[in-house]
C-alpha cells in the first residue's frame, strides 16, 4: 500500500499506515507508551502529556505521541526513516515531571480508594513518580458531584483526562458532563447538577484512570486481589456480551466487560453491570410442592416423584423455554417433553419466528456490519433499551456519516434518525422505494415489536422481501438471550404458544416468567428466582442462574459463546440439565447423558454449527413463507421497562430504584416544578 510508511521505533524499524499515531506505531512493535488521557474508542484530546516520546530531528522537545501522526514525522537529512525514541533520558525526565505535577493536588487516599490496586495512576508512579514532594502548598479540593445511584465521584481525585466528557458525548450520546475553568479552576461537573440519564453510564467507571469515578454500589465491599474472576456471557439481553464476573466466596460482587470488537467492543449497559444484587435475592434454594393451595417445601425425591407422576399421568404436556436458559437446558427439555409425545415452544413472546430458517429468525448481517454500513433501517425495535450498546453502535455508524431510519413508535436513540411511520403502511411505503438504495450498503434491523402480533410472518416476509430488493442485509434484533439457540435446536411447535399449550394438562415452564400460564393445568416450574412462573407452579425445582452454571447461549446475530460458572447455585439448587436429566429417571425415559460433555456431544451431533464457538455461520438467504396479510396498526416495542425486563433484574433492589428514577424522569414536569 502507498501510504504505508516506514518508521524507527527505539531501533525496531516497522512499516504502519500514514494515518496511524505514534502510540499506535509503538504498540505495533509491542512497546506500551504510559497514557491517561488516550483512549482507542474515543476522541484525541492530547491533555495529560503522559504519553510523551523524543522524535529524533523535530522539536528539541518532547511530543504526545497521542495526538502526532507518522506522516507528520520528517525523514533523516538523507531520506532516513524517522526515529523515534521511547525510553531516552529527555523522555523519562518529561514523564516525571507530568506525574509529578498530576500528583500536586492528587489526595493521598489509596488506603480507602476503591481504585486501589487497579488503577492507572498507582501503577504509572510506581514507574515514573518520585518518592517525595517538592511543593509545600495546600492541595486542592473540589466537590463531589451526584451522577445518580450507580456512579459515585471523589472528584479531588480527578486529573481532567475528560475520558467521562468524551465517553457520554460521544458514545452514550447525553451532553450532562462537560469540563469548565481553566489551569487550577479547571474541573469536571455535571450541567445544572444534573444525574446522568443513559443506559451505558456505568462504563465510565472503566475509564476512569485513578478513582475519581468509582461504582456506587460495589463501593467497599471487596478489593481487586480478594476476587476470583470468570470470563462468561451476560444474558440481560440477546447481544451476549462479553463480561467477566468477580466473586468473593459464594457471593458475585461486580460484573465487568470483557473487549470483544465483533459483539459489544468493552461496553456493556448498565443493567448487565449492576443486576448482581438480584442475583442475591428472591432465590429458590429448595423444592417445594403446592398442598391445599399452599407451596410448602419439600425434598428433591419428593419434588421429582410429584414432577414424574403428572407428567407419566397426562394426555398432553407442553414445554416452555424461557428468556434466560441455555442451549443445553433447551435441547434437554425438547427430548424430555417430545419423548413424552408432548410439544415445546420458546417464542413465549408470540414472536412469529420461521422455524427451520435461520435466516428467518437471525438474518445474514453480523453486529460489526454496522459500523460500516451507509444506510440502518430499524423496523419495529427501539435499541436503546432492547439492546444499549448495539444502539452505541448504531450511533458511531451514524457520526461516521450513515443515514438512519426508523418505522416504529418516535423515540430518543442518541442520534438523528428519519422517522419514516409507525405502523405497517410505512413499511409498505418503504418497500416501494427498496431498489433505489441498492448498493449503498444497507442493512435493516427488524425488532420483535415487528413480529410479535398476529402478522408477524407476514412482516418478517416482507422485510426479506425489502431486503432481496434492495441489496441489504438482515438482522433480527431478539430481546431474550435464549432465543436463537433454543430455535437453533428446534424448541418450537407450529402454531406457537397457543398450539403448544392447547389441551395439555401437564406444563414444564423452564424459566418463563414473561407469560401468564393459563389455569387449570398443571405447572411444574424451574427457575432461579421466585417470579410470575413460580407463584403458579405446583412443583418447583429451583435451578442455577446464568452465572452458576456452564452453558451455551447464541447471541442475536447467532454467534455461539460458551457462558462459564462463576459461582455455586444456593442451598440446594442444581444445574438446569442436570434436573431435567433427574426427571427423565424418574418418569422412565433416562436421557442418554450423564455429563454436561455427553449432553453437548449429543447437541453438537443434531445441531453442528454449536460447536463453532464464537464463530458466525453463514445463513443462506431464503424466502420467509407467510401466511396471510400484513395488518395494519403501530408498531410496539416489547421491553416496557429497560430494567424488570426479567426475573433476576424484578429481584434487584437497584434496578427498581432505577426504574423509578426513570418513570420521574419521564414524567412532564409542570410549571411550578
Amino acid at each position: 500500500m502507498s501510504d504505508l510508511k516506514k518508521i524507527i521505533i527505539d531501533g525496531h524499524e516497522v512499516e504502519v499506515p500514514g494515518a496511524m499515531t505514534l502510540i499506535q506505531a509503538c504498540e505495533q512493535v509491542g512497546i506500551e507508551i504510559p497514557r491517561f488521557c488516550y483512549h482507542e474508542r474515543l476522541s484525541i484530546a492530547g491533555n495529560c502529556r503522559m504519553c510523551l516520546v523524543e522524535v529524533v530531528g523535530g522539536p528539541p522537545k518532547p511530543a504526545a505521541s497521542c495526538a502526532m501522526q507518522v506522516k507528520d514525522l520528517r525523514p533523516g537529512p538523507e531520506g532516513q526513516p524517522p526515529v523515534v525514541k521511547t525510553n531516552s533520558p529527555m523522555v523519562k525526565k518529561a514523564r516525571e515531571g507530568v506525574m509529578e505535577f498530576l500528583l500536586i493536588n492528587h489526595p493521598l487516599d489509596c488506603p480507602i480508594c476503591d481504585q486501589g490496586g487497579e488503577c492507572d495512576l498507582q501503577d504509572q508512579a510506581m514507574a515514573y513518580g518520585v518518592d517525595f514532594s517538592r511543593y509545600r502548598e495546600p492541595k486542592r479540593a473540589t466537590e463531589d458531584l451526584n451522577l445518580g445511584p450507580l456512579v459515585e465521584t471523589h472528584m479531588t481525585r480527578c486529573i481532567s483526562c475528560t475520558r467521562c466528557v468524551r465517553f457520554t458525548t460521544e458514545v452514550a450520546g447525553i451532553d450532562q458532563m462537560g469540563q469548565t475553568g481553566r489551569g487550577e479552576d479547571a474541573e469536571i461537573t455535571a450541567y445544572l447538577n444534573e444525574t446522568l440519564d443513559s443506559n451505558l453510564q456505568g462504563n465510565i467507571i472503566d475509564l476512569c484512570p485513578v478513582g475519581a469515578l468509582v461504582s456506587k454500589p460495589y463501593a467497599f465491599t471487596a478489593r481487586p486481589w480478594e476476587l476470583s474472576k470468570t470470563e462468561t456471557i451476560d444474558v440481560m439481553d440477546a447481544l451476549g456480551s462479553n463480561i467477566r464476573v468477580d466473586t468473593k466466596g459464594r457471593e458475585v460482587m461486580r460484573i465487568l466487560p470483557r473487549n470483544h470488537d465483533g459483539v459489544n467492543e468493552e461496553w456493556i449497559s448498565d443493567k448487565t453491570r449492576f443486576v448482581w444484587d438480584g442475583l442475591r435475592r428472591q432465590r429458590l434454594d429448595k423444592p417445594y410442592i403446592r398442598e391445599n393451595g399452599r407451596l410448602r417445601p419439600a425434598s428433591w425425591p419428593e419434588a421429582l416423584d410429584k414432577a414424574a407422576a403428572a407428567i407419566k399421568g397426562a394426555t398432553k404436556v407442553a414445554g416452555l423455554v424461557g428468556d434466560l436458559a441455555p442451549v443445553e437446558a433447551a435441547f434437554a427439555l425438547k427430548h424430555l417433553v417430545e419423548g413424552q409425545g408432548g410439544a415445546v415452544e420458546c417464542r413465549t413472546d408470540g414472536a412469529k419466528l420461521p422455524a427451520g430458517n435461520r435466516y428467518g429468525y437471525v438474518g445474514n448481517a453480523a453486529i460489526e456490519d454496522l459500523d460500516t454500513a451507509r444506510n440502518i433501517l430499524i423496523v419495529g425495535a427501539n435499541p436503546a433499551i432492547e439492546a444499549p450498546v448495539l444502539n452505541a453502535r448504531i450511533r458511531k455508524a451514524w457520526i461516521r456519516g450513515a443515514n438512519v431510519g426508523l418505522i416504529g413508535k418516535a423515540v430518543d436513540l442518541t442520534y438523528d434518525y428519519e422517522h419514516m411511520g409507525t405502523d405497517r403502511a410505512a413499511l409498505s411505503m418503504a418497500m416501494e422505494s427498496a431498489d433505489l438504495v441498492r448498493d449503498q450498503a444497507p442493512l435493516i434491523v427488524v425488532g420483535q415489536g415487528a413480529l410479535s402480533g398476529d402478522d408477524g410472518a407476514a412482516v418478517l416476509a416482507q422485510v426479506a422481501k425489502m431486503c432481496a430488493a434492495s441489496g441489504s442485509r438482515l438482522l433480527v434484533l431478539h430481546t431474550a438471550a435464549s432465543r436463537v439457540g433454543a430455535m437453533d435446536v428446534g424448541a418450537v411447535t407450529e402454531g406457537g404458544v397457543a398450539a403448544a399449550l392447547d389441551g395439555a394438562d401437564v406444563i414444564y415452564n423452564l424459566g418463563a416468567d414473561e407469560i401468564d400460564v393459563p389455569g387449570g393445568a398443571f405447572v411444574i416450574y424451574q427457575g432461579s428466582h421466585g417470579d410470575r412462573g413460580a407463584h403458579r407452579a405446583d412443583v418447583i425445582l429451583p435451578a442455577a442462574s446464568y452465572v452458576e452454571e456452564n452453558g451455551l447461549f447464541v447471541n442475536t446475530e447467532g454467534r455461539p459463546q460458551l457462558a462459564l460458572r462463576a459461582a455455586f447455585p444456593p442451598g440446594e439448587a442444581k444445574e438446569n440439565w442436570a434436573i431435567l436429566r433427574a426427571l427423565s429417571a424418574e418418569i422412565g425415559a433416562q436421557q442418554p447423558w450423564d455429563s454436561m460433555a455427553q449432553l453437548r456431544q449429543a447437541l453438537v451431533k443434531e445441531v453442528p454449527h454449536l460447536a463453532d464457538i464464537d464463530m458466525l455461520a453463514d445463513n443462506e438467504v431464503r424466502e420467509v413463507e407467510a401466511s396471510g396479510e400484513m395488518g395494519t396498526g403501530d408498531f410496539v416495542s416489547p421491553v416496557r421497562d429497560f430494567y424488570l425486563s426479567n426475573p433476576i433484574a424484578r429481584a434487584s433492589a437497584l434496578m427498581a430504584e432505577l426504574s423509578a428514577n426513570a418513570k420521574a424522569r419521564a414524567e412532564v414536569r409542570i410549571a411550578a416544578e
